[in-house]
């Protein structure tokens, strides 16, 4: 379970950091970015799962939504996979943005060619919380989730805690129908989940402007179950 450190960056007193290891789920090399806040120096912290939407790598978390001021003020190590394995020369998986490369859905594939290397649900929920917990300074019994767009999905099949939820009312993923908020929280209200969903007026789908926003919100939201 050998991590290769990629880069190291200063970040808000502590480090901003991205790996390279071999999975064994997915079968191919896999990045992530780890944010270790000041406090690992001397305790372990509770560790908080992102995870991406459609074509995104680790990198966009890290750089466009400005969490690690939010994340080093509570004391949570964070951690951004990336969307997909890559690089698997399956046919077909680079034809297309929402299928395949940068698209694994965070499920686990059932069908040829696919269900070899697009293992997403057990990397997120079984490999790659093993190879945290194994290398940082971490408890590894205070952890949750959350994600964007295709992330947000994942983070939901993988945790049914307590959700946080905003929605920009300008998603042009919302207006166009692809997205149905309003069938989620009648589920969540039949089967008793407790959801608090914000319809944010005039916010888009994006990280610059959208997630920025939000971010801070959902990081102290987070925080208030791991640093209880």
């Amino acid at each position: 379970m050998a991590l290769r450190q990629i880069s190291s960056n200063r970040c808000f007193r502590g480090l901003q950091k991205v790996f390279e290891h071999d999975s064994v789920e997915l079968k191919c090399k896999m990045r992530l970015a780890v944010y270790l806040p000041p406090r690992t120096e001397s305790a372990k912290c509770p560790v908080l799962y992102w995870l991406s939407g459609l074509t995104c790598t680790e990198q966009n978390f890290i750089t466009k939504s400005g969490f690690q001021q939010a994340a080093s003020e509570h004391g949570l190590v964070v951690i951004a996979p990336d969307t997909s394995p890559r690089g698997c020369n399956i046919k077909g998986e680079d034809d297309s943005w929402d299928f395949g490369t940068g698209a694994g859905f965070f499920v686990n594939a059932t069908e040829d060619p696919w269900k070899t290397n697009y293992r997403m649900y057990s990397y997120v929920t079984e490999e790659l919380p093993q190879l945290i917990n194994a290398n940082f300074p971490l408890d590894p019994q205070r952890m949750s989730i959350f994600g964007h767009s295709m992330g947000g999905h994942g983070a939901l099949i993988c945790s049914q805690i307590d959700i946080l939820i905003d929605q920009g009312k300008d998603d042009e993923f919302l207006t166009n129908g692809q997205l149905l908020p309003d069938n989620f929280i009648a589920t969540c209200t039949e089967k008793k989940i407790p959801v608090v969903y914000r319809l944010q007026e005039g916010y888009d789908h994006s990280y610059y402007y959208f997630i920025a926003t939000f971010i801070t919100d959902h990081i102290r939201h987070h925080a208030k179950y791991l640093n209880a």
